[in-house]
C-alpha cells in the first residue's frame, strides 16, 4: 500500500512522495523547556514517533531524518528562572533531561537531532537579514518586524484571508506596527534578558523564526514532512511559512503538513486553576489520575487509541481500557511468542499507511490475538511471534515483556491477574516468601502479621495443598 497523509495545506489526504526517498526529512516542534512537559505536550511527540517509526519502516533507517528542536530561550524560562533563583541555563538542563526521561518512558524514540536555539542564534541573525533586504522586514524602536502585507499569500495554512485576520485580531497593537498581525523577528533585550550583539542591538529571536532557522540548518530550505499540534498552526506555522518562504524566495517550507488534534481531560480544557492539569511525570510517578501510577506504553496505548487528527478527551476510563487491552495482547500465556521469530504484521503497517489510521492498526493485533487463542499450530504459533514482534516495533512493548515466554504458567497467570486490579506482583510474592519463611520458622505472630498486612490491602491469602495463592477482596 502507498503511504497517504493528510496534508494540513491542502486538507486532503496526499499520496506521499518525497523529495528525496535516500533521505526523508521531517520537522516537529519540540517543548519549551521551563517546566515538567504535560500530557497534550506527549501526543504530538507520541504521534510523530510512530510516523518515525513508519517511515524509517518504508524506506530504510538509515534514510530518514527526523528533526525536534528544543526551545531555551522564551520570556516563561525567564520568568521562572528568575522565581527559583536559578540561571536560565540551569533550568533549561535540568527540564530538557526531565522532558527526555518522560519522552523516553513513553517509548517515543530520540530523533535524529534535536537543536537547541541558544546555538544557531548566527543563523537566525542571517535570516532576518535576508528578510530585510528582500522587503519583507522593516526594522523599528529596537524590534525587527515581519510585514505580512508584503506576504500576498499569508493565511494559506489557516486558510484565513488577511483581512479576516485582521477584523477578528484581539491583541494590543503595538505603536511600531504597521500592521496588526506583523510578528516580531528580533526584540531587545535589558540588563537581565539573555541576548545577543545584532546591528539591531543587543536582543533576542522572536519564537516563529527559531524553527524556520533551526530546520533550515538541518534539512535545507525546503524538507518534506512539518508536523505538530493543531494549537500551532496559527500562528506559528503560518507564521514559519511566511518567513521562510521571504527568505528562500519563495521556496516552500515544508511539502506536508501535519497536526494532530487537541487533547482534553476528563472533558475539560487542562487548566491548573480547574485542578484537572496532568504532567507525563505526574502519571508515571505518582498517583494522581484515578489513584495509580501507569506504565509509558500504557499512557502511549491511551494516546494512540483515537485518531490522531480527532480530538482527545483523556479521562481515566481511556487510561484503563488502554491497560486492560494491552494485559489482553501481552498476557495469555499461550500468546507469549519471541519477537525475533516474528515480522511486523504487513497489515498492521498497511492501516498505519493510511493516515496513520492507528484504530484500524490495533483491530490487526485483536485478530493476531483471535488466531493464538482459537487456531492450532502452526498458525497460532506464528500469529504470536508475529504479534511480539509488532508491539515492540510500534513502540508497545519492549524485549522484556516476552522474556518470559517459556516462564512458569502460574506465575505468569498471577502476573496478569495483579496486572488488572492494579496491584504490585512482586510486592504479594515476596510478602508471601516471607510468611513462609516466617511459618517455617514457627514465628506464627509474624506470618499473622502479613497475612493481615495484605488482609488489609484487600488481599486475601489461601494456604493449600499446592501451596499459599491469593485473591482480590470482592
Amino acid at each position: 500500500m502507498t503511504l497517504r497523509l493528510h496534508n494540513t495545506l491542502s486538507r486532503t489526504k496526499e499520496e506521499f512522495v518525497p523529495l528525496d526517498p535516500k533521505n526523508v526529512r521531517m520537522y516537529v516542534c519540540g517543548p519549551t523547556v521551563y517546566d515538567f512537559a504535560h500530557i497534550g505536550n506527549a501526543r504530538p511527540v507520541i504521534v510523530f514517533d510512530v510516523l518515525f517509526r513508519l517511515l524509517r519502516h518504508i524506506y530504510g533507517e538509515a534514510h530518514v531524518t527526523y528533526v525536534r528542536n528544543i526551545t531555551d530561550i522564551d520570556d516563561k524560562i525567564n520568568a521562572r528562572a528568575a522565581s527559583e533563583g536559578v540561571s536560565i541555563r540551569e533550568l533549561t538542563e535540568k527540564t530538557a533531561k526531565q522532558y527526555h526521561e518522560d519522552v523516553a518512558a513513553l517509548g517515543c524514540l530520540a530523533p535524529s537531532h534535536e537543536p537547541r536555539a541558544t546555538e544557531n542564534i548566527p543563523a537566525m541573525i542571517a535570516m532576518v537579514e535576508d528578510l530585510l533586504e528582500a522587503g519583507y522586514a522593516y526594522a523599528a524602536e529596537g524590534h525587527v518586524l515581519f510585514d505580512v502585507s508584503k506576504k500576498k499569500d499569508y493565511g494559506k495554512l489557516a486558510h484565513r484571508s488577511l483581512d479576516d485576520m485582521i477584523a477578528g485580531a484581539r491583541v494590543e497593537v503595538a505603536p511600531y506596527k504597521r500592521n496588526p498581525m506583523d510578528f516580531v523577528l528580533w526584540k531587545p533585550s535589558d540588563a537581565a534578558t539573555p541576548g545577543w550583539d545584532s546591528q539591531w542591538g543587543r536582543g533576542r529571536p522572536g519564537w516563529h523564526l527559531e524553527c524556520s532557522a533551526m530546520s533550515e540548518a538541518l534539512l535545507g530550505e525546503t524538507f518534506d514532512i512539518h508536523g505538530g499540534g493543531i494549537d500551532l498552526l496559527f500562528p506559528h506555522h503560518e507564521n514559519e511559512i511566511a518567513q521562510s518562504e521571504g527568505a528562500h524566495h519563495g521556496h516552500p517550507l515544508a511539502r506536508y503538513w501535519l497536526h494532530n488534534g487537541f487533547l482534553n481531560v476528563e472533558g475539560e480544557k487542562m487548566s491548573k486553576s480547574l485542578g484537572n492539569f496532568v504532567t507525563i511525570r505526574d502519571l508515571l510517578r505518582r498517583n494522581l489520575f484515578g489513584g495509580q501510577i501507569w506504565a509509558g506504553k500504557e499512557l502511549r496505548l491511551a494516546m494512540l487509541m483515537t485518531h490522531y487528527r480527532q480530538p482527545i478527551d483523556w479521562t481515566l476510563d481511556r487510561v484503563q481500557e488502554a491497560r486492560s487491552r494491552l494485559i489482553r495482547w501481552l498476557g495469555p500465556p499461550s500468546s507469549r511468542g519471541l519477537p525475533e521469530r516474528g515480522e511486523v504484521h504487513p497489515n498492521f503497517i498497511a492501516a498505519l499507511e493510511d493516515d496513520l489510521n492507528t484504530i484500524e492498526a490495533f483491530r490487526v493485533l485483536d485478530d493476531l490475538l483471535t488466531v493464538i487463542r482459537v487456531r492450532k499450530r502452526p498458525e497460532s504459533v506464528k500469529a504470536a511471534h508475529d504479534l511480539a514482534a509488532t508491539l515492540i516495533w510500534a513502540g508497545l512493548a519492549g524485549d522484556e515483556d516476552f522474556s518470559e515466554a517459556r516462564a512458569d504458567t502460574k506465575d505468569l497467570r498471577e502476573k496478569i491477574r495483579a496486572a488488572q486490579a492494579g496491584i504490585d506482583w512482586k510486592y504479594i510474592r515476596s510478602s508471601i516468601d516471607a510468611r513462609n519463611a516466617a511459618r517455617k520458622a514457627k514465628n506464627f505472630k509474624e506470618a499473622d502479621r502479613i497475612r493481615d498486612e495484605l488482609d488489609a490491602q484487600g488481599i486475601v491469602l489461601k494456604d493449600g495443598p499446592e501451596g499459599t495463592t491469593w485473591e482480590v477482596k470482592r
